[in-house]
């Protein structure tokens, strides 16, 4: 078995091509060799000698044939994924040349989730501007059905926000930040804002706010209403939107499940209220998610020590 590895990976740095992962690639999103070599500007039977010498190079078979083309098979599959991040690295190496050429101290890409975006990375934010001035940053907001695909793809360097419990644990490396809860929040103008000791009954004329249905609070809060009788709220809006979520709380009388640090300025400044029921579920941990095989860039690294600054100093 060490021999054969050994072998393979021989041939990968002496042999591949990147023209080859690129026409991989492309083959895997098509579907087809041959709308594949017309994206790259190849002829078929080029294109299918390219696969075929792959194949022969890494001992696999790559494709299967179908009546409508090829598919990948397990083999094909893993090696589309890491042609993709390497591409993916090759972006980031290009980009971060091109700002370090613009006088920019690095670059960092970062995924948010709604839990971190209110507060946390702003803070964060200050703190790493104030030691890189010119550091380039972009972020990317999102659901993490989204962000943890484009993190382990490497089109993210790290994801900020509530720590997944149980997908892509063998392929990423978590820190906890602090632990969160969730507060159910209403509009000033709602009927219970203000009001003491309310209970989940005095909530059933009301109609929901609540998160999308690929999110862990989602099939909480689906599992606790099951769990009470089978309630069906009378209205239901499914969104991910704070912007969004606010306005709707100060014009209608709607309950919405935000995390606590989400809320915690529009609370203090009077925006909105938290109902004065204690949520039985969704209380986790706030963190920073990175790909377990690669290292951060330097901006990367000090951009997560300016998250934890930034939790030290709350």
């Amino acid at each position: 078995m060490v021999g054969r590895h050994s072998r393979i990976v021989d041939r990968a740095l002496t042999r591949l091509k990147l023209r080859q992962l690129r026409l991989l690639v492309a083959v895997g999103a098509h579907g087809n060799i041959q709308n594949a070599a017309r994206e790259l500007g190849i002829s078929q039977p080029a294109a299918t000698k390219m696969i075929q010498d792959l194949e022969l190079d890494f001992e696999v078979k790559l494709f299967s044939r179908t009546n409508r083309g090829v598919t990948p098979t397990v083999f094909g599959e893993t090696l589309i994924r890491h042609g993709k991040l390497i591409f993916a690295q090759v972006s980031n190496a290009a980009q971060e040349l091109d700002d370090l050429n613009e006088g920019n101290a690095g670059r960092v890409v970062v995924g948010t989730l709604l839990a971190a975006s209110t507060s946390l990375l702003p803070a964060a934010i200050e703190i790493l501007l104030a030691d890189r001035p010119n550091v380039a940053i972009k972020i990317n907001e999102g659901t993490n059905e989204v962000l943890m695909p484009r993190l382990l793809s490497g089109e993210i360097d790290m994801v900020v926000g509530r720590l997944p419990s149980h997908r892509h644990r063998d392929k990423i490396r978590q820190e906890k930040l602090f632990e969160d809860r969730i507060l159910a929040i209403v509009g000033n103008q709602h009927p219970l804002a203000g009001r003491p000791d309310v209970s989940f009954a005095q909530t059933k004329p009301f109609g929901w706010i609540v998160p999308p249905l690929e999110t862990t609070l989602r099939r909480q809060l689906d599992h606790f209403f099951v769990d009470q009788q089978q309630y069906v709220p009378p209205v239901t809006i499914e969104s991910v939107s704070y912007l969004t979520n606010r306005a709707l709380l100060q014009s209608r009388n709607l309950i919405g499940l935000m995390p606590a640090e989400v809320v915690s300025q529009d609370i203090a400044h009077g925006y909105l209220s938290p109902l004065d029921w204690d949520v039985p579920f969704g209380q986790g941990p706030i963190g920073v998610s990175f790909r377990a095989d690669a290292d951060l860039s330097p901006a990367g690294r000090a951009f997560k020590s300016a998250l934890h600054q930034a939790v030290r100093q709350k």
